[in-house]
């Protein structure tokens, strides 16, 4: 099979690849239909470097049709539609049942010290082969896909496998008040969707704000009030004239869907671009000990936010060492809340909005579809926010 294959810093191919095959009872293989390009493959792309191989499949939103089952797979068949979550959870241990698939005890990743497996993502989460291919085995598959129904264009239901229920997550976690405000900081496709899911849950006023023009365009044509980071000088601008539209206080919740790659922080964006050079035996015990994130996003949400409101982080973060505002977080009383989203905790509430009224805008919520083929050309185009690219999806 033809698969997009990780070599090396901004060096994605897409490659011959082994076919994938049933190895335990509870799998599945699905041939691939659509598979979409997330912000977080940026980061293998430029920043986590350290913890890839080459040969590394890439992809974690993929959907398909179910080609194969193994004998303990009963929920779904072969020629079922299906769209794969991004981590990898059993359904039944402990954390499952408590709403939390990201840290499957089943799956856990215990030698890294980290939770649930992840499709194509680091050997962090268990180096499992990704879903940007023609044909992807999927583990514990007596409990992870989700089965659609044939017909709607793959447009319709391929964001369950990551955007939605990262971005239901997101603003679950924001616990906006109705009528409340919230402000969505990064207007990629997380952001985006964020504020759509919280106009549609009757937040008051959505405040969006991002620096790239057409992000900003899309944003606002859905009825959020945008605001251009390029206007303003300094972060206490920004704040500042926020707080001017919410009484001098600040949102009542705020969305960070930026994470890492914010802009700002030089000394931390040179120290990441200096692990990323090392060998990987150098590159990642400082990661993983003394890695440090460019916290611009974060540290913006902690200053605009009100007394007493919510911080909802979904955009990724990987530093060991980062340096926190602890002093404002307590002294406003902020709550802080985040993590990977736990797909099939949301699913099922996502399903009803799936539909021909389309009130999420799912169905042209891709900027571009491009062949598996072009995959290398979408990476960097994604990454330089060429051509208007807010979500990319892949067809195999």
């Amino acid at each position: 099979m033809k698969a997009v294959v990780w070599h090396g810093k901004r060096d994605v191919r897409v490659e011959d690849a082994p076919d994938p095959v049933i190895r335990e009872p509870t799998d599945a293989v699905i041939r691939v239909t659509s598979s979409g390009l997330c912000g977080s493959d940026l980061h293998l792309y430029e920043v986590l470097t350290p913890f890839m191989t080459p040969g590394d499949i890439l992809g974690h939103e993929p959907m398909g049709i179910v080609e194969e089952v193994g004998p303990e797979v009963t929920h779904i068949a072969p020629g079922d539609r299906v769209v794969v979550p991004f981590q990898i959870a059993c359904g039944h241990c402990h954390m499952c049942g408590t709403g939390l698939p990201t840290q499957c005890e089943t799956t856990q990743v215990t030698a890294e010290g980290m939770g649930a497996q992840l499709f194509g993502y680091t050997r962090l989460y268990g180096a499992v082969p990704g879903g940007q291919a023609e044909y992807l085995r999927v583990p514990q598959a007596q409990f992870g896909p989700i089965k659609v129904d044939h017909g709607p264009a793959d447009d319709r239901f391929v964001y369950l496998s990551d955007v939605l229920p990262t971005a239901w997550q997101a603003v679950r976690y924001a616990d906006v008040p109705r009528g409340g405000t919230l402000a969505v900081l990064g207007l990629g496709p997380i952001g985006d969707m964020a504020c759509r899911i919280a106009l549609a849950q009757g937040a008051g006023r959505v405040f969006g704000v991002d620096l790239v023009p057409e992000r900003l365009e899309r944003a606002r044509a859905r009825g959020v009030e945008t605001y251009d980071l390029r206007a303003f000088d300094k972060q206490k601008d920004l704040v500042a004239a926020l707080q001017d539209e919410t009484g001098g206080r600040g949102p009542d919740a705020v969305i960070d869907a930026v994470g890492t790659e914010a802009h700002g922080g030089a000394a931390a964006r040179l120290a990441q671009q200096a692990v990323g050079v090392l060998p990987r035996s150098l590159g990642a015990p400082l990661t993983e000990r003394f890695g440090v994130d460019r916290l611009a996003a974060l540290y913006t949400a902690v200053e605009l936010v009100r007394r007493g409101g919510t911080i909802s982080l979904s955009g990724v973060y990987g530093g060991a060492a980062d340096p926190m505002p602890l002093l404002t977080l307590f002294d406003k009383q902020v709550q802080l809340r985040m993590g990977q989203a736990n797909v099939r905790r949301w699913s099922d509430e996502i399903l009803p909005y799936l539909t021909d009224e389309d009130p999420l805008g799912v169905d042209d919520f891709a900027t571009h579809r491009v062949p598996l083929a072009d995959a290398p050309g979408a990476y960097e185009m994604f990454q330089k926010k060429r051509d208007g690219a807010v979500k990319v999806l892949m067809k195999p």
